[in-house]
């Protein structure tokens, strides 16, 4: 039976128990009570524990009672609710026998002969209420709750809820196999319909959105939402099954309050935290739209609409990385004491754990994130540019904030720390080059009897036949050294393409052998130790002999 038919039963019991309820409400944030004696709370321990226990009959609480560390409040609200349920077994006591009779400093309240429980003077003062008022709202409480004790119980209720009970079983069943066979339904003709759909997605999005796995995350949602409405039909059928019978009462007010405490505990939660988070959900937009500012000035800057004395366009963006990187940590600063646990002591010591660990092991990172915005700024090179690094050389490929990757001339990937980058010599063939061009340079050993400015005009001229070499400005020649055996002549040549320069090289080296030959002059290089019987030259007719292979054939 529910609150409503028990206080329609008596009119007058009505009003004094909505006026119970209001009482009872204060007395949860009040003070300690005066304890009692003879079976109850010793008066003179009562400041010693501010605690409350519900007394329960069939799991609904009649009033909260307070208890002291000797004498604990659950203890006390057992006892009373023991003795209630003993009284309303009885029969023979009416449940208009229940009274208080005054004894010394308290009020002793009897059902018939059966002692209930004491309501002391201090316990009303504790209230800002009266003996007579507080003992008044006890009496017509336990006399409620046995009328409705002994009702609830009866052979022709018992029957009736029997019956509902049962009833509500088969309800359960039908409503149970009902929203599975519409769920089926609804969710083979959501796939049908959606499906084409979702394969347009999937092409429009150059196959990014998978139709398959937006499929399988739609079906985990209908899943989820399923099991959710099974669940909450359960537990109301089950609540409702359970509240018929007295014996099950208390569980279902148990289950009731196990399902519905937490959604009020996060409702209320939510609630109290809502102004933390729209502070929050402003911290994050106006973050939102000052990067999106931001990066429309820079990127103006890198494109060359906006123009910035002494900024160099490359620049625009990696300072605009760090331009982000201080407006995030600003908005993480201002933002940390409204997130939720953040002023609790896991939350801090993770935080000082994370911040521990990440000072140990990130000298090396943030050493190379410098070195590389080091390098930026410092234009040393760019992307394409052909550059040596110590005995590294190759084509630079990417500059991120860790690495600097290069592309040897043997298509071989290396990547370089951006701390090495900047602790050596950079040499960048490729600024000079597209300025005025690059000196590319080799040198020959030839004997003393060689005039020097015949030797000079052979590497003039095979500077000349080597295509990709300036002619302006004109190549010339260096006498290196005047060694013991030789002269050194170091030829000197202008090229604007660093990336071909091993190309040059080669035809360059190619040329000087030619030209040699057909002046019967001997290259001296590497060591000279006397002259031979015959000059040390390739006769032109044996230039293109073939391989041994080419004459078997």
């Amino acid at each position: 039976m529910g609150l409503k038919n028990r206080f329609l039963n008596n009119r007058a019991t009505f009003l004094l128990q909505l006026k119970c309820y209001s009482l009872w409400l204060l007395i949860l944030s009040t003070t300690c009570i005066e304890a009692q004696t003879n079976n109850d709370v010793d008066p003179s321990l009562s400041r010693n524990r501010k605690e409350f226990a519900p007394v329960r009959v069939d799991g609904d609480i009649l009033f909260y009672v307070r208890g002291v560390s000797s004498y604990t409040a659950a203890t006390r609200a057992k006892t009373i609710q023991q003795r209630i349920q003993r009284a309303a077994d009885n029969s023979a006591i009416p449940a208009d026998s229940v009274k208080a009779v005054m004894e010394g400093d308290r009020l002793k309240i009897f059902a018939g002969r059966e002692f209930i429980m004491n309501v002391y003077t201090a316990d009303a003062a504790a209230e800002g209420i009266n003996t007579e008022v507080m003992a008044e709202i006890v009496i017509e409480k336990t006399k409620a709750i046995i009328k409705q004790y002994r009702h609830e119980r009866s052979p022709a209720v018992i029957k009736a809820n029997a019956i509902k009970a049962g009833l509500a079983m088969v309800l359960l069943l039908v409503c149970l196999f009902f929203f599975v066979w519409m769920f089926r339904r609804l969710n083979e003709a959501f796939k049908n319909r959606i499906k084409n759909r979702i394969d347009k997605l999937e092409n429009v999005s150059f196959k990014v959105i998978q139709s398959d796995q937006l499929l399988r995350i739609l079906h985990l949602f209908s899943q989820v939402l399923r099991m959710i409405i099974i669940a909450v039909i359960t537990i109301s059928f089950a609540d409702f099954i359970l509240s018929l019978f007295p014996w099950t009462k208390a569980i279902s007010v148990y289950l009731l309050e196990l399902v519905l405490d937490p959604l009020k505990s996060m409702a209320a939660g939510f609630i109290d935290y809502l102004p933390s988070l729209i502070f929050l959900i402003f911290i994050f937009l106006a973050t939102r739209y000052f990067l999106k500012l931001f990066k429309l000035f820079f990127t103006g800057i890198a494109n060359q609409g906006i123009t910035i004395h002494n900024f160099d366009p490359e620049w625009a963006m990696p300072t605009y990385d760090l331009v982000k990187l201080l407006i995030f940590v600003f908005a993480v600063v201002v933002a940390f004491p409204y997130i939720p646990g953040s002023s609790s002591s896991a939350f801090q010591g993770i935080s000082v754990f994370l911040g521990i660990l990440f000072s140990l092991g990130s000298s090396s990172f943030v050493a190379n994130v410098i070195a590389g915005y080091s390098m930026t700024y410092r234009r040393a090179f760019k992307n394409g540019d052909r550059i040596q690094v110590n005995d590294f050389a190759g084509f630079v490929e990417e500059q991120s904030l860790m690495v600097t990757r290069l592309r040897s001339v043997k298509n071989e990937e290396i990547v370089i720390p951006n701390s090495v980058m900047l602790n050596s010599s950079v040499i960048n063939y490729s600024i000079r080059a597209r300025e005025k061009g690059i000196i590319l340079h080799t040198t020959v050993g030839i004997g003393y009897e060689t005039p020097w400015r015949q030797v000079d005009a052979m590497l003039k001229l095979a500077a000349d036949r080597t295509p990709g070499l300036l002619k302006d400005p004109p190549p010339y020649v260096l006498k290196k050294a005047l060694g013991d055996f030789c002269i050194t002549y170091e030829i000197n040549a202008y090229c604007n393409d660093a990336i071909n320069m091993y190309t040059f090289y080669t035809q360059l080296h190619e040329n000087i052998l030619d030209i040699f030959n057909e002046n019967n002059v001997q290259i001296m290089t590497p060591a000279y130790e006397g002259d031979p019987e015959t000059p040390k030259v390739v006769p032109k007719d044996q230039w293109n002999t073939p391989l041994a292979s080419d004459n078997k054939a």
